[in-house]
This record gives C-alpha cells, sequence and structure tokens, in this order.
C-alpha cells in the first residue's frame, strides 16, 4: 500500500488541479508606474511601449542569488511587443584551502572532503573563471496566452573542475502558465538559498535541473501552485546482484505557494513522487521501488534590513535533488537482507541562512546546511553518513553590477564508522554583470 507521504503528494497534486481558476491564463499585471531602469541600453524600439516585459525581465523574485541579474542590452520592436535581452556576467575567483582541501575546483562540495583527512591534501590554492555566464532572453506578448519567454544560458564549466568547455544550463519555452525545456525542477525553490560566492552551495541545498513540462498558475494575488512531470535521472549504489536499467516513469513534483510582502518574502510546501527502476539479477525480473520526498522551504524579509532563507526535506531516493546526496549514489541501494532486491533509502537535508543588508552597495550573509543519509551501514563503514556545510560571505558593489566578495568556508563529511574529515576555505570574487 501507497505510504502516507505518498498519499500526501498525490493529494496536494489533485487540489490545486480541481481549482477552478486554473482554467484562466493570466498574464502578470503591467506596471503603470514602472522607471525603465538607467543600466538598460535599448538598442531599438520603443521601451516606453515595452514596459509590462520590461518589468519581467527585471523580476527577480523565482530566483537564486548565483542565476544572472536582468539583461543590460536590450532589443524592442517598434511596437512594444517582443523584447530580446543579452547578459550574464564575467566572474572570477581565488581560493585557499587549509586545514583539509577538497580536490574540486571552486566548488566546495564536502560529499568530496578526504575520510580520514589526506595529509598530502592539506592546503591547496586554486583560481577560476569557467563559471561566467551568457543568456539570451526573449519575451513576447499574445491577446489569447498572455506572455511568451524563451530562455537559454550556458557557461563555461564543461569538462570538469579545471576545463574551460561550453555547458548547457538552462534551455526552456514558456507560453502562459506552461514551461518546457531544462531549468530548475519543480522541487528546486531557488530563492529560498542563502548567497554564496562556492559555486556549489550548502550541501543540504535542494538545487537539480531537469528536462520538464511544467504548468504553474497564479490561483490568487499571492497563492502560486505548479506540477510537472521531468525526465528521472537517477544514480544507484550497485553490488553483483542488481543492474541499473532506463527508467521508465517521470519524476512528479508539485508545490504550492504563498508569497508576501511584494512578493520579497514567501513559504512554500513541495512534494516530490519517484519511480525507481531497476534489474533483479537473482530473480531475473525487473523491479521498482518507490522513492517520495516533502519539503518546506521560503524566505521572509523583515526588520527591514535582515533576510532569511530556509528549505528542509525528508524522504525517501531522492538523493540526486540535494548537492551533497547527488554525489552518493544513493537513489537506490542494495537492501541488507535479500541478495537482488534494492530499496530507496531514507534522507533528510536543511539549510538555514541570514542576510544582513547595511547598505544598497553592500551585505554579509552566512549559513548552516546538512545533508543526512540513513540505512546505509551496511555498505560499509566507509559509506557517506552526513555532509555538514558553514559559510559566512561579504559582497559590495563597488559601482553597478561590479560586485566584489569575501567568504570562508568550513565543511565536515561523517562516515557510518563514526570517522570523519573537514576542509577549510577563504574564497575571494570579482563579478561585473551585464
Amino acid at each position: 500500500m501507497p505510504s502516507l507521504p505518498i498519499k500526501a503528494a498525490g493529494a496536494l497534486a489533485a487540489a490545486y488541479l480541481l481549482i477552478p481558476a486554473m482554467a484562466t491564463a493570466a498574464t502578470p499585471a503591467a506596471q503603470d508606474t514602472l522607471l525603465i531602469p538607467e543600466r538598460v541600453i535599448s538598442l531599438s524600439g520603443s521601451t516606453d511601449k515595452a514596459k509590462d516585459l520590461i518589468a519581467i525581465l527585471y523580476n527577480r523574485q523565482e530566483l537564486h542569488h548565483s542565476d544572472p541579474s536582468a539583461p543590460r542590452f536590450l532589443f524592442v520592436d517598434s511596437k512594444g511587443r517582443v523584447a530580446l535581452g543579452i547578459g550574464g556576467y564575467v566572474k572570477g575567483s581565488v581560493q585557499y584551502d587549509f586545514r583539509g582541501s577538497i580536490n574540486d575546483g571552486s566548488s566546495f562540495t564536502t560529499y568530496d572532503i578526504p575520510v580520514p583527512s589526506d595529509p598530502a591534501q592539506r592546503e591547496a590554492f586554486f583560481a577560476n573563471a569557467n563559471h561566467s555566464t551568457l543568456f539570451l532572453q526573449m519575451l513576447g506578448r499574445t491577446d489569447h496566452f498572455g506572455t511568451y519567454e524563451m530562455y537559454i544560458q550556458t557557461n563555461f564549466s564543461g569538462g570538469g573542475p579545471g576545463a574551460y568547455g561550453l555547458k548547457l544550463k538552462q534551455a526552456y519555452l514558456r507560453l502562459g502558465y506552461v514551461t518546457a525545456g531544462l531549468t530548475n525542477s519543480t522541487f528546486v525553490d531557488g530563492a529560498a538559498g542563502t548567497p554564496t560566492i562556492d559555486d556549489q552551495g550548502p550541501s543540504g541545498e535542494v538545487g537539480a535541473k531537469n528536462i520538464l513540462l511544467q504548468y504553474r498558475p497564479r490561483l490568487t494575488e499571492h497563492i502560486t501552485a505548479a506540477v510537472s512531470v521531468e525526465n528521472p535521472s537517477a544514480s544507484y549504489t550497485l553490488d553483483d546482484n542488481v543492474k541499473a536499467i532506463s527508467q521508465r516513469v517521470p519524476d512528479i513534483p508539485v508545490f504550492i505557494q504563498y508569497a508576501w510582502g511584494g512578493g520579497e518574502s514567501h513559504v512554500r510546501l513541495s512534494a516530490l513522487l519517484r519511480n525507481l527502476s531497476y534489474r533483479d539479477l537473482v530473480a531475473g525480473t525487473n523491479r521498482f521501488a518507490t522513492g517520495w520526498a516533502a519539503q518546506l522551504s521560503g524566505a521572509i524579509s523583515f526588520a527591514p534590513a535582515f533576510r532569511l532563507y530556509y528549505q528542509g526535506a525528508y524522504g525517501h531516493g531522492y538523493g540526486r535533488y540535494v548537492n551533497d546526496l547527488a554525489e552518493a549514489d544513493a537513489d537506490l541501494i542494495p537492501c541488507a537482507d535479500k541478495a537482488g532486491r534494492m530499496h530507496a533509502p531514507a534522507m533528510s537535508n536543511f539549510e538555514l541562512g541570514l542576510q544582513y543588508n547595511f547598505s544598497p552597495k553592500a551585505y554579509i550573509a552566512g549559513a548552516y546546511s546538512q545533508a543526512h543519509l540513513y540505512e546505509a551501514t551496511h555498505l560499509g563503514p566507509d559509506t557517506y553518513k552526513r555532509g555538514q556545510y558553514v559559510t559566512v560571505s561579504g559582497f559590495y558593489n563597488i559601482i553597478s553590477d561590479f560586485t566584489i566578495g569575501l567568504e570562508y568556508l568550513h565543511g565536515s563529511r561523517t562516515n557510518v564508522d563514526h570517522s570523519h574529515g573537514s576542509a577549510n576555505r577563504v574564497m575571494g570574487m570579482m563579478k561585473l554583470s551585464f
């Protein structure tokens, strides 16, 4: 019989699918008082006729801190019905690892911390610029479907930590409430992520990108919901009695969100359902196990310079959606007492962060995060059990769009036999957005 969390995920999806408001395809209201930002370089057309489109381009309420700003260069057609933006940023970072080092380029992945500590890998110096990014974003207006959008984003991290190959990060199309393509999973709450210089991000942060088909209506002024079917990528720990096979059922995440304060604060409840296929070589048959997760996430602006970030999830077999657990090959693992059978182990993750703004140009941020894998002691004493991540960062905008930053990172990995290793990093950054 389906477990209670699985029933809850199904009920959440069914509840909002039956809401009549979903039959109306709405477009974000045009802001009559919107001022065209001074940073925009309009290369053609009339920006005055495209204020509603520019308002969407400059809306960052759903974005992660590492996502690029609105495009600096803007083409607008003569009727103001289509806008094409070109933007991105050049980001250079330099880092020094001490009292433990992670050999993973500019990413601080606590899963990769050596256990026990490796005396040959205690210090390291590294400089990098391959997370610089470019994007194209086109928005248009229709009479019947609201707005449509095309978005393509790349960076230069293809080929590994020290390589500079072109890599596609996002490529999607959006028409009204429907999005199709490669982008953040519906299970990801990007705006709930704490600002960091580190490109990997906290160990317990949800950060997966999938090929998906998403339906996301605005139910009321404050309430948004979404459901999607997503490409079911999975990673397993295997033994001689089991084999990985192609997945047959898409992952299905859903969420419902309440936002206030003009969208500056929100709380989101998400659920994820997975059907994970594998081959039982003992019985000579294909089998599947059910994976699921429930998550509470959001961000709250208060007091007025403080901003709180939070996210936490629990479930079984959703490891590829979490920064640290994506490295653990733990969506499915062999059962301890049944040869040829696999199960989706229990796991959890959380992140709690805080940001303080000294001024519009300067702010600091800090976070504590943890990812935890359960029910895996039979895989051996060196199996990953827990990863912890602590960060303190400072950012300063020297001029508009030119940001410098300094960050301290501490991470630790603990195995099932309670052995552990740790690493420390000081990291500096310069970033120019355009």
